[in-house]
């Protein structure tokens, strides 16, 4: 098994290994002494994998209940946060109860988010079964919704005490979801690590993907341990996504996944650096080449104009001001506070 241990303020290891998904409640009967669980889902991966984690956890002794809720990015809303409250107070969970996030990103951030919130904070688990969870969003502690006026601004930071990934769940994932997950893989090798690019064109991704998955989580480990909360470092894995959250919300969370934002948001804001001369010269190529290998989009119909205008809501702005990251060249990755008045100008190539 690979482990790879965190040192935030609560330290805790993230498990791979191929079948760990029935090997659940053991693993989490090592680091909690709940005696119920809470299982938050969403309705497909419930069709799959609920039944397999419920019965690990029963099988060390843990009282189960579960939560599900329709899929889609449009349901990570404060109102289903409200129905998990529900749920774990219907439930009757204490402060020393467990909830475990199975699925992809929004179920992480939406359980995440419930359990911080919830009696002022309850441990939960990751067991993220999409590409995008595993190498990504179970890692690092940040947890939220959206609200009409952008992406996840609200929420919390909230470490998990496990998070266990089994690289058999990809195996159930359309194409898709893959492509979605591919886009986080080529952000982690566009900001910190060449070799991992070059890895990604030379190779087939899925052919190796415990290895892509242990690489990405290791970068990301090592940027949260030195910048838990995000004042710093941490900024870095944001490449691409103030664009791609703002097409997110141009689409309203429907026919543009957060992958394909992500992937266009890389394309479009390194092309503007590139074309400002702060990136080096044929960058922009390499990054739509591999995006366009992994079934990404690399453009968008929509104005440069109201990406820029809707960028205005995204978490990171600050008097006036918008957090980019940009690239030197692939693997080297630095932020620039940017005037949101001049973001137009400068994306639009």
């Amino acid at each position: 098994m690979r482990t790879i241990k965190v040192q935030t303020g609560r330290p805790y290891d993230i498990l791979i290994e191929r079948g760990l998904i029935d090997k659940c409640g053991q693993l989490i009967k090592e680091v909690s002494k709940a005696q119920k669980v809470c299982v938050v889902t969403d309705s497909n991966v419930e069709k799959i994998y609920a039944k397999r984690v419920i019965d690990s956890l029963k099988e060390q002794g843990f009282e189960t209940t579960l939560f599900v809720f329709e899929a889609g990015e449009e349901r990570k809303r404060l109102s289903t946060i409200a129905d998990m409250y529900s749920c774990f107070a219907d439930f009757h969970m204490s402060r020393k109860d467990l909830v475990v996030a199975l699925g992809g990103g929004v179920t992480g951030d939406m359980a995440g988010f419930a359990a911080a919130s919830y009696m002022r904070g309850i441990e939960f688990v990751q067991i993220p079964t999409s590409l995008l969870a595993q190498v990504d969003s179970s890692v690092g502690g940040k947890t939220g919704v959206d609200i009409q006026q952008g992406k996840n601004l609200v929420g919390a930071f909230w470490q998990p005490i496990r998070v266990i990934i089994d690289p058999d769940t990809l195996n159930t994932l359309p194409q898709h979801f893959i492509n979605d997950g591919m886009a986080e893989v080529i952000k982690y090798g566009c900001i910190k690590d060449r070799k991992l690019f070059e890895t990604l064109k030379n190779e087939n991704a899925m052919d190796i993907i415990e290895d892509i998955i242990e690489i990405c989580v290791s970068i990301k480990r090592d940027v949260v341990n030195a910048d838990e909360r995000e004042k710093g470092e941490r900024m870095l894995l944001n490449f691409g996504h103030t664009l791609g959250h703002s097409l997110e919300k141009i689409y309203s969370y429907r026919g543009l996944s957060h992958g394909e934002a992500v992937a266009i948001g890389m394309c479009i804001i390194t092309a503007a650096s590139e074309k400002s001369g702060i990136t080096k010269a044929g960058t922009t190529a390499e990054i739509v080449s591999l995006c366009s290998k992994y079934g990404l989009p690399t453009s968008d119909s929509a104005g440069f104009g109201e990406i820029a205008e809707t960028c205005q809501s995204d978490k990171k702005t600050s008097a006036g001001k918008v957090n980019l990251v940009l690239l030197k060249e692939i693997g080297v990755s630095f932020t620039e506070p940017t005037e949101l008045s001049k973001l137009e100008e400068f994306i639009t190539v």
